[in-house]
């Protein structure tokens, strides 16, 4: 369903026409959940449950839970953790707020209020802790970034499914998992890109980091409990901006991964904009229609290895730039 609307409902998100429309598709499809694709007030989940009589998730909720699920090692446990307490914190009056009448005459507590306050406490002590935990693990990153810093750094940015874990494999003979899904990957991994070495020198190489993909509207407590994460995009010699060809809505999603990088105070890193998947593009055309649209791009297809050569070049030449200017 689909609400135009100037103004936001405060108390049901919904206008009253709408929210009776929603109730009756709700008994329709006999659904068990209504999803919305915004950040919804503790207030307006609690009146719609009450309304629709099913679980309502919205946006913020729905993207914590996916990326709980995609969370494989220690420290994206731990900054999906730190999110979903962040999220959850002020909304726990409400998920206690049945139990504040038991019990309650003047001058007394109910227990719900007791209970309500053990869990608060117990989530700020939680987040307290996981705090810790993260900054040590963004010491231990720090140590690791400072012996690289010598070394030329790629760091792999764009809209989740863009295909950057599959082009990272590609450029590194790596074997991070794939999967055409949302939010595949949420661990930065950094791999070397080796070349043939130029005449006179030492072997060299470039160092590729695979990052988490970005999403319309991400929620504000994953881009701060990631931010350890992301900052290898601020490291990095080089931003390689990649964007599904395939995807109609590609212009739309460059736009907000250039929101989130300038979010993060990625704004004046040198990038390169590729365009991925173009063996699921329609014609010759349209793949040179993007050339001219964006200049300076690349076309390539990391799944085939379409272009792949034209991008190791591009990215080779980029190294000796930046070593030639620091020489």
């Amino acid at each position: 369903m689909v609400q135009r609307r100037g103004r936001i409902h405060p108390a049901t998100f919904l206008s009253k026409g709408k929210l009776e429309e929603l109730r009756e598709k709700v008994k329709t499809l006999e659904a068990d959940v209504a999803l919305f694709d915004d950040d919804l007030s503790p207030a307006q989940v609690r009146n719609l449950e009450k309304e629709l009589e099913v679980r309502v998730v919205d946006r913020s909720e729905l993207i914590l839970d996916i990326f709980a699920r995609r969370a494989r090692t220690r420290e994206s446990r731990l900054q999906v953790e730190l999110a979903q307490l962040q999220y959850t914190l002020p909304r726990l009056r409400h998920m206690w707020q049945h139990l504040g009448r038991l019990g309650g005459g003047i001058g007394t507590r109910g227990p719900g209020e007791t209970q309500l306050e053990v869990d608060r406490r117990r989530a700020r002590e939680r987040i307290a802790k996981l705090k810790a935990s993260l900054e040590q693990v963004e010491r231990e990153r720090e140590t690791q970034r400072k012996s690289r810093r010598r070394e030329f750094r790629v760091a792999l940015v764009g809209y989740t499914n863009a295909g950057k874990s599959t082009l990272f494999n590609a450029l590194t003979r790596a074997a991070v998992p794939t999967e055409d899904r949302l939010f595949a990957t949420l661990d930065a991994t950094t791999r070397r890109m080796s070349g043939p070495p130029a005449p006179g020198e030492r072997p060299r190489a470039i160092l590729v980091t695979d990052t988490v993909g970005f999403i319309r509207k991400l929620p504000h407590h994953l881009v701060a409990s990631f931010r350890s994460t992301l900052t290898e995009t601020l490291e990095a010699d080089l931003l390689v901006v990649m964007a599904d060809a395939a995807d109609p809505d590609f212009p739309a999603q460059l736009a907000e991964v250039e929101r989130v990088l300038d979010e993060l105070g990625a704004a004046g890193r040198p990038r390169l904009l590729v365009f991925n998947k173009v063996d699921r593009v329609a014609g010759d055309e349209d793949v040179l229609g993007l050339a001219v649209r964006y200049p300076g791009s690349l076309a390539i297809s990391a799944r085939t290895g379409s272009g792949l050569e034209a991008l190791r070049a591009r990215l080779w030449a980029e190294a000796v730039g930046k070593r030639n200017e620091a020489a």
